[in-house]
């Protein structure tokens, strides 16, 4: 976690990369959103962080498929909430397909049926599709005011 002396600092500060373009990243992502979480020592159940993880892969794989391109992926925490955004190039607003004859289509559903609140917002030329899950109980910041930074790239090498 990054920590500043400022006291208008919210913390921890929001993390954020950029995933390339392709299916093959989409594992990597899924993986390094639950491992921020349980590095800021977020109170979420188990099965909490794997619904995270599901929706997660669903919103990122979205964005790839769509696009071709790479988006990016920002994790924050506040107010007793994570968010997971999703930034892509793609003008294409998100659609809750629901034809029993598809083969895809359901990810959103998905979001919606396990996320606690979902959504998207016009963002350049694209847009940003995010969801939310409520902490499971009050919890300090895991820094405790003063605290060292934490690493992404070390992060990363977890998931």
């Amino acid at each position: 976690m990054v920590v500043s002396p400022l006291s208008n600092a919210r913390f921890p500060v929001p993390l954020e990369w950029g995933v390339p373009p392709g299916a093959d990243a989409v594992p990597g992502a899924r993986r390094l959103v639950v491992a921020i979480l349980r590095a800021w020592g977020v109170p979420l159940s188990g099965d909490a962080l794997q619904e995270i993880e599901l929706c997660a892969s669903e919103v990122i794989a979205n964005a790839l498929v769509h696009t071709k391109e790479c988006c990016a992926v920002t994790v924050r925490r506040r107010a007793g909430r994570v968010r997971v955004e999703v930034a892509d190039r793609c003008p294409e607003l998100p659609r809750q397909k629901c034809d029993a004859e598809l083969t895809s289509g359901r990810g959103l559903l998905l979001v919606e049926a396990l996320a606690h609140s979902w959504g998207w917002h016009p963002a350049g030329v694209g847009k940003v599709v995010w969801f939310e899950y409520l902490e499971t109980s009050d919890a300090p910041c895991p820094t405790y005011g003063w605290g060292t930074a934490l690493n992404l790239h070390a992060l990363c090498q977890v998931a």
